[in-house]
């Protein structure tokens, strides 16, 4: 019988970037603890008690933004919670996948269920119980600057509580009302500070940068596995990821990938037919690819160490601490953020360009035994020469998505918020990098392995043999011209499914063999 994942406790336990997928993907459980109730209730109480004094409290009984200095009366405050989701729903563009709408509500849990925001304990198990049914409200993709965190978005996201707005259930898309109709539930009524709250916060932003982790994660580990059997097809040198060289200028990102490309390349025929070559050195796209995929990788860490601060901190605003203090501050700005998808938006547009050039190197022709476009009967046949333009025009694509939006700022509630982060651009941008990113690599892998073709009858180690077996289960060796896309799109499908990854850890674990690094751990998915 398979072990049961405990369930996460929402506020009391430390939340992750693979925690919070495995809750979207119905992997693990995410429940809130007695001990966060009791939190709740005591903060929730707390706001009541300012309602009830009186004492002027941004967001609580005042108006918001620019609209701080308007007083609004106890009877008020509950209607202006629902006009704040109402009037901020201002979303435009195509809803946002499920699965990132879903990551912010579980965002959001995790965030309110601290006991600092003044949310009721039924608004946290409404939410949840969208989550639990995958009743997932529909997000417009565009309209937050994040700042005052992702108003808009988050505004759509909780419509739903109120019974308006769309929502995806079972297949089809439903209006609120039919929803609640069919699964016999009332909207709900906010009560003070709970519509700011809800609103409040970096969850656009931040359910974008867990999407950003994890898929540039299964690039940078394709493109070592890809870049090592590109080194095999065109006899390069194994010596550029000798720990000897990196321990002289240790980044944890190129001691990894040396180390995991050095174990791919052990034990292989094909780097001791030529280790007493003439050839001292090789080009960069090959020999640097420890500095290159290694640099992307310390930008992946320092997202993911700064994403996982984010995860667990409280990000509305205002922050009730307790009766006599209410700190209205800026923990919803999305610059922390901001600034690192940027980064990391870069990190993955430079695999996807060194890729192309290591690409572009195998149609030359240069490395003996290997022919020009790689395929011997060319002029009659283009060969692989075209798929290198594909690759050329999304890299060229990604230069252009690399500005970082971080860098610019639009004020807005009229001067209020006169510094915004735009790290919601930034997250859907970098997304798109790295979308192209996983289709150069797929071509990289396609005349990797057609180079890799032609030093048989020699063997590499286990597992890149084992690796070309399996991409030739999918696209044949290519002696002429075909519709080379129906190849590409079965690449891409390997690359999205994990299909090599996957089986480099089936066969290490099979045979033994230890592709553990220094800093395996940093580089992981926790």
């Amino acid at each position: 019988m398979q072990k049961q994942t405990p369930p996460f406790l929402y506020g009391e336990h430390y939340l992750t970037a693979s925690i919070a997928l495995n809750i979207v993907r119905g992997k693990q459980k995410g429940i809130i603890s007695s001990l966060s109730r009791e939190k709740i209730n005591q903060n929730r109480q707390v706001v009541h008690n300012i309602v009830e004094k009186g004492d002027p409290v941004y967001g609580i009984n005042t108006g918001f933004g620019p609209l701080c200095t308007t007083s609004i009366s106890k009877e008020e405050t509950k209607i202006l919670q629902g006009n704040i989701l109402q009037s901020h729903s201002v979303g435009v563009g195509s809803p946002i996948a499920s699965d990132i709408a879903k990551l912010m509500m579980v965002l959001k849990v995790q965030s309110l269920a601290k006991g600092y925001s003044g949310i009721a304990e039924e608004t946290l198990d409404r939410i949840l119980w969208h989550i639990d049914n995958d009743a997932i409200p529909q997000v417009p993709s565009q309209g937050s600057v994040g700042a005052s965190g992702d108003l808009a978005p988050l505004s759509h996201l909780f419509l739903p509580l109120l019974g308006l707005g769309n929502v995806s259930y079972k297949g089809e898309v439903l209006t609120t009302s039919e929803l609640l109709s069919k699964v016999q539930l009332k909207p709900l009524h906010l009560g003070p500070k709970e519509g700011l709250a809800l609103i409040n916060g970096t969850q656009f932003i931040a359910a974008h940068a867990i999407k950003v982790i994890e898929r540039l994660h299964n690039c940078l580990a394709h493109a070592d596995i890809i870049g090592a059997m590109m080194i095999e097809g065109l006899q390069g040198s194994i010596k550029p990821f000798f720990k000897e060289l990196h321990q002289l200028r240790p980044f944890k990102g190129n001691i990894h990938v040396a180390s995991r490309i050095k174990s791919l390349l052990q034990g292989s025929e094909i780097m001791q037919d030529h280790q007493y070559c003439d050839r001292v050195q090789d080009p960069y796209s090959l020999r640097c690819m420890p500095q290159v995929h290694g640099a992307s990788r310390n930008a992946w860490l320092h997202l993911k160490e700064l994403l996982e601060i984010e995860l667990n901190a409280v990000t509305d605003n205002p922050i009730v601490i307790h009766e006599n203090l209410t700190i209205s501050g800026g923990s919803f700005h999305g610059q922390p953020l901001a600034m690192a998808i940027d980064y990391a938006c870069l990190a993955a547009s430079e695999i996807g360009n060194i890729s192309d050039r290591r690409i572009y190197l195998a149609l030359e022709g240069n490395s003996p035994g290997v022919p020009k476009l790689l395929m011997k009967n060319t002029g009659i046949n283009s060969g692989y020469m075209i798929l290198q333009y594909t690759t050329a025009a999304l890299a060229s694509e990604n230069k252009g998505l690399c500005f970082p939006s971080s860098a610019d700022s639009i004020p807005t509630s009229l001067g209020q918020e006169d510094h915004v982060s735009m790290g919601s651009i930034a997250g859907r941008k970098a997304l798109n990098v790295i979308e192209n990113v996983e289709k150069i690599l797929a071509i990289e892998l396609l005349t990797a392995a057609q180079a890799f073709e032609f030093r048989k009858p020699l063997k590499s180690g286990i597992i890149l043999d084992e690796i070309h077996q399996k991409i030739r289960t999918k696209v044949s060796f290519a002696q002429q011209d075909r519709v080379f896309a129906d190849d590409i799109e079965e690449g891409i499908k390997m690359i999205k499914n994990e299909t090599i990854t996957s089986l480099v850890h089936q066969i290490a674990s099979r045979e033994k063999l230890s592709l553990e690094t220094p800093y395996s751990q940093d580089f992981e998915v926790y």
